[in-house]
């Protein structure tokens, strides 16, 4: 039998011009099965390539990679940066001061903690500052008390762009020694909106106001340092700290986010291993659907098989059959997936809109948006593991098929 032949014959089962109907119709299940699987895990990926994605370049991208601290305040700090620097792997060292503070407007208060930034750190200035715009940005350099909040403490605040805030700083210390509770009006410069978890917890100030509000006068509280390799920062922080006096410590984002990050990573395994199963299930039912389409066409295998068809031809007619319902299977899956994982985004925004509420919330969640990263290597990878499903799962109604005796069966029907 030419390949040709077998190829017609198995598309005669599979596709709905042809004559079989019930195999036409047993084919078609398996599609669908295949279709909703591969569609499925597609989009579920490209979500959670999502969450991975802004992890790393939207919170990790304005996270400093590696803190640098002390027991007491660093006043000599520039000679601290300048070791710092000379790591091969350090990209940028920025002084900081951080302090806890209440911030007032009218009747409402709010805590948060204050970051003071160096506005020569360029780098590390637009990590931060990045979301905003450049009239923004140049509105927060120019004002020495200028003030730059993420938007959830400026919509709890109820305070917009241009209106002033008290900063209150509780004193510390015990006893006599302890420093007087500290009061400054600033004015909101900007509001941050970078849609992630930084929205509920930034205070961006000037680090000369910062130190001097915090009772540093000039010593910073420390060095943020951003490397070459964001995966290395456990051992590049060990480094650092060895070529450092006695007394420095280093912290880095793993301790602070390193858990988000493996829960994002963990879950993407997870769910992708789940969701294969569910295409090893469709693949499943190519093999009943094809064990049934063997048994309706006994009758048709053992004409061709009088007919001078070998049991290696017949093998292959199913073998076909089975690859063709992958083909299609796939094709459609990882075009609809695709489709389906471009518009999420926008049918989640707008269940939102119409519902009035919010699915993901700062609160609680890393971002406040579904986000939806969709790669090719991921389409590919599950439709080829699809596909080869589908045809090792052809392998035994193809055995099954070719080992009917012709005499036997043509015996039965008469």
């Amino acid at each position: 039998m030419r390949r040709t032949d077998r190829l017609r014959i198995a598309a005669r089962y599979t596709f709905a011009f042809g004559s079989g109907h019930l195999a036409t119709f047993l084919s078609t299940l398996s599609m669908l099965g295949l279709v909703l699987a591969i569609s499925l895990l597609i989009v579920v990926l490209s979500v959670m390539n999502g969450f991975d994605k802004e992890m790393r370049q939207r919170i990790l991208g304005m996270v400093p990679h590696i803190t640098v601290q002390a027991a007491a305040p660093i006043r000599d700090w520039h000679t601290v940066a300048a070791r710092l620097r000379s790591h091969p792997q350090v990209v940028d060292v920025a002084p900081f001061t951080g302090f806890d503070a209440l911030f007032m407007h009218g009747k409402r208060i709010e805590t948060a903690r204050g970051i003071g930034l160096d506005g020569a750190a360029e780098l590390t200035s637009r990590r931060l500052l990045r979301a905003l715009s450049a009239a923004q940005v140049e509105a927060f350099s120019g004002d020495p008390d200028g003030l730059v909040l993420g938007v959830g403490i400026a919509d709890k605040l109820g305070v917009t762009p241009g209106q002033q805030v008290t900063l209150i700083v509780p004193g510390s210390g015990p006893g006599a020694a302890s420093r007087g509770t500290r009061w400054h009006r600033v004015r909101l410069s900007a509001v941050l909106d970078t849609g992630t978890e930084l929205d509920q917890s930034t205070a961006l100030l000037h680090l000369p106001l910062a130190s001097r509000l915090a009772g540093l006068d000039t010593a910073v509280s420390g060095l943020q340092v951003v490397t070459r390799d964001l995966f290395a920062v456990s051992r590049i922080g060990w480094e650092l700290m060895n070529n450092l006096p006695a007394g420095y410590y280093t912290t880095n984002w793993m301790m602070t986010h390193g858990n988000l990050y493996s829960a994002i990573q963990l879950s993407r395994r997870l769910v992708a291993v789940l969701l294969l199963s569910i295409i090893a299930v469709a693949a499943f039912n190519v093999v009943s659907s094809l064990v049934l389409v063997v048994f309706d066409k006994r009758g048709d295998i053992a004409i061709l098989r009088t007919l001078g068809a070998s049991p290696a031809d017949i093998a292959w007619v199913f073998i076909a059959q089975g690859a063709m319902i992958g083909l299609v299977g796939v094709a459609l899956g990882a075009a609809l997936g695709a489709l389906g994982a471009r518009a999420v985004p926008t049918v989640v925004a707008g269940l939102e809109r119409v519902l009035g509420m919010h699915f993901l919330n700062t609160d609680v969640y890393p971002v406040s948006f579904l986000p939806v990263d969709l790669l090719a290597r991921d389409v590919l990878l599950v439709a080829g593991a699809a596909f080869a499903m589908c045809v090792l799962a052809a392998i035994y109604p193809a055995r099954r098929a070719a080992a009917l005796a012709p005499a036997l069966v043509l015996n039965e029907d008469r």
